[in-house]
């Protein structure tokens, strides 16, 4: 159903900041408190480009019939396609020649003889989805609509060079329904939607289910039986983010799917459309079922996944325990299952330490063999990583908040320090998503910095029990926050930092949280670093896209309903941008021009409200960019504003901007006096700073 993606789009810094290869050597600039001691730092700091900047490859996958490999790397410092035969990776060449912001996701036609991705327009979400004929190299627009937004439906072995997609051509709000030829682009018209939120077709590509919202906020599954709509059940909206369907067994009589209702955990069920008979097949007490791997030609459950601190994957069936107790025994830290050949005899792993670059395996089914299909970021050998702690924060209310401490390396003593160091709180976006242990560009940027870095997963993040997410309901700028005080209280307590050198930093929801720090407890933070985050929840609300309009009542149970007068006051209230006088700590801030869930105006705002009221900040625009930044060279010039911002704020180390603004579509509209060298780099980068006459 795939409701539980996120309001604000789940943004992590990580997803924000991959970039370009290195131009050469750092100069290493030392801290303030270094400085004056006269000493170096013991760690030698990390290019920024290494951290955020293009991976060598991303995303590998196997074709399905496991004849090919396909998966993402620069060409020309912008991200594209390669294929190459399946172990050869050496033969690879690419097969798009993008230009712009790059490809951010490609996967497999069942045909095994087309590659599909998705691309929009300067991050306007627009999503186009494309086709290449890997015999002819040729590409096709499947959706060659203006503002017109693809949504990939569905696809099955038994109609091969076909797929089933979403337009919104006819009504922005909702996605009509058609069976597309990958080959021509030619479409036809299946339904015309006038309501339904998701939609769910069988294995012979038949449609069979829909959604519906509730005026509560949960949804009705119906079913399409006797060329009719009839209602088959109903999620409650306590249910909503931890309830989905997963698809249809192979007799396509019933389907699978992550349930919570009636318990508190989402469980592993399969359900007979027939008779509404349900059968636990998996379920944990300690946390939801977070993924489960299907065999793609018989659809049946082989393993599920629990993830409190990390994966834990577990065998469903015998003929494959003995494969999981090999991967569990030989894989070392987290890993994912991506993807697998029809017959279930490749899987495609995602494999992370931590505090190592990831590394892309195949593995062989047949014999436990593990085969390296690539390293993400093979630069990354051999530099100073910094390792990663899981952590169990008690809230004030009793809570749990399953949380990840990562130390500076030369001040790690094992998961503690001697003595205090400066501490950056990573706040992830949503919020209703969920930080997770493995490798991120910027956990290692902030921590070779000499910063320590904590990420929490406060109540409204998922993989918890329902509880704990609904606990969020109503509580934006309330307990959410809460949470993340308690988190930096815990910090100061064992000793990890100081009170007064804590920043906060976040994107999209994390961006909310960072505005909310230095609204709701002004002095509880030295300094914020907001990106694209909300500053007024009324006018958020009031500007979703309007493609979310299937999951407007959702998001009204949840945050606030701005069409009642109770609603409006409590979003009111939880606004920042109502309490901008209460700042008095430096905020930097970064949006994107084309962002479509945050829109500029949520900073624009803010950043009059501020520039009024004469509270410095620093307002950085992106007119090429939309929820989060993807170009490389605005990634590496955002990081390099916002390294030199946190090191005067709370006395890291950090690389001078340089160069670092190059090639990027800056705009710093408000504030680049109160970034040390950004004025200098914007001169030498022959970009001038204006003041903020929009916002006005």
């Amino acid at each position: 159903m795939r409701k539980s993606i996120g309001f604000l789009g789940a943004v992590s810094l990580f997803a924000l900041i991959s970039a370009c290869s290195p131009r050469g050597d750092s100069t290493t600039e030392i801290s303030k408190e270094e400085a004056a001691a006269g000493e170096k730092p013991q760690v030698k700091l990390i290019e920024r480009e290494l951290l955020f900047g293009n991976p060598d490859r991303s995303q590998g996958r196997l074709s399905p019939d496991g004849s090919m490999m396909s998966f993402r790397a620069p060409l020309d410092g912008v991200m594209n396609l390669w294929v190459a035969p399946a172990g050869d990776i050496d033969a690879a060449e690419p097969v798009t020649h993008d230009t712009g912001r790059g490809i951010p996701r490609h996967f497999w036609a069942l045909d095994s003889k087309h590659l599909l991705y998705t691309r929009d327009k300067k991050g306007d979400e627009n999503w186009h989805l494309y086709s290449i004929d890997l015999e002819s190299r040729k590409i096709v627009d499947l959706s060659p609509y203006e503002g017109v937004q693809a949504q990939m439906i569905a696809q099955s072995e038994s109609h091969p060079g076909i797929a089933i997609v979403g337009m919104n051509d006819r009504d922005p709000r909702w996605h009509d329904l058609y069976r597309v030829n990958l080959k021509t682009a030619e479409r036809k018209l299946l339904l015309e939607n006038d309501g339904f939120a998701t939609f769910f077709f069988d294995n012979d590509l038949q449609l069979r289910l829909a959604t519906e919202s509730t005026p509560s906020g949960g949804f009705n599954v119906f079913e399409w039986r006797d060329e009719e709509w009839l209602q088959l059940f109903e999620i409650p909206v306590a249910d909503t983010f931890t309830t989905q369907i997963l698809g249809f067994d192979a007799a396509n009589n019933g389907i699978f799917m992550l349930d919570s209702r009636e318990r508190d955990k989402a469980a592993l069920v399969h359900l007979d459309l027939e008779s509404g008979d349900t059968e636990i097949l998996a379920a944990s007490e300690l946390a939801d079922i977070s993924k489960v791997f299907f065999h793609p030609r018989n659809h049946e459950p082989i393993a599920y996944a629990v993830n409190i601190h990390t994966n834990k994957w577990t065998a469903l069936e015998e003929d494959y325990a003995d494969n999981f107790s090999a991967l569990n025994a030989s894989v070392e830290g987290n890993f994912d299952i991506l993807a697998s050949t029809l017959d279930a005899s490749r899987w495609v792993l995602y494999t992370d330490r931590g505090n190592a670059s990831p590394v892309y395996q195949v593995f062989h089914s047949g014999n436990n063999k593990l085969d390296q299909l690539f390293v993400t970021n093979p630069k990354l050998d051999g530099l100073p990583l910094a390792t990663m702690y899981s952590q169990t924060i008690r809230a004030r209310d009793g809570k749990d908040l399953i949380s990840y401490l990562t130390l500076p390396a030369d001040a790690d003593k094992n998961g503690s320090v001697s003595a205090p160091v400066p501490m950056v709180l990573l706040v992830h976006g949503g919020p209703w998503a969920r930080d997770t242990f493995g490798y991120s560009g910027a956990v290692q940027w902030l921590a070779n910095r000499g910063y320590a870095v904590l990420q929490v997963n406060f109540r409204a993040s998922i993989g918890f029990g329902k509880v704990f997410v609904n606990a969020g309901n109503g509580e934006w700028a309330g307990a959410m926050h809460d949470d993340l005080i308690d988190a930096v209280d815990w910090a100061i307590e064992k000793g990890i930092t100081r009170p007064d050198k804590v920043a906060i930093m976040g994107g999209s929801y994390g961006g909310y949280a960072t505005l909310v720090g230095l609204t709701f407890t002004p002095e509880k933070f030295a300094c914020g670093v907001d990106i694209v985050g909300p500053s007024n929840l009324n006018t958020l609300l009031d500007s979703i896209p309007p493609y979310w309009e299937g999951y407007r009542n959702t998001l009204h149970a949840a945050v606030g309903n701005p069409e009642t007068a109770e609603g409006r006051k409590l979003l009111q209230e939880r606004s920042p941008l109502n309490r901008t006088d209460k700042i008095v700590r430096p905020l930097l801030i970064g949006q994107g021009a084309n962002d479509p869930r945050v829109k500029q105006a949520e900073s624009d705002q803010i950043v009059a409200a501020m520039k009024e009221k004469d509270i410095p900040v620093t307002y950085i625009l992106y007119p090429d960019e939309g929820h989060g930044f993807q170009k490389p060279e605005n990634k590496l010039s955002f990081f390099a504003a916002s390294e030199a911002f946190l090191a005067d704020c709370i006395g890291g180390s950090y690389q001078p901007i340089g160069e670092d603004l190059s090639g990027s579509s800056i705009q710093v509209v408000y504030g680049a006096d109160f970034v040390p060298g950004l004025p200098q780099a914007l001169d030498k980068a022959k970009i001038i700073a204006t003041n903020m006459e929009t916002a006005e």
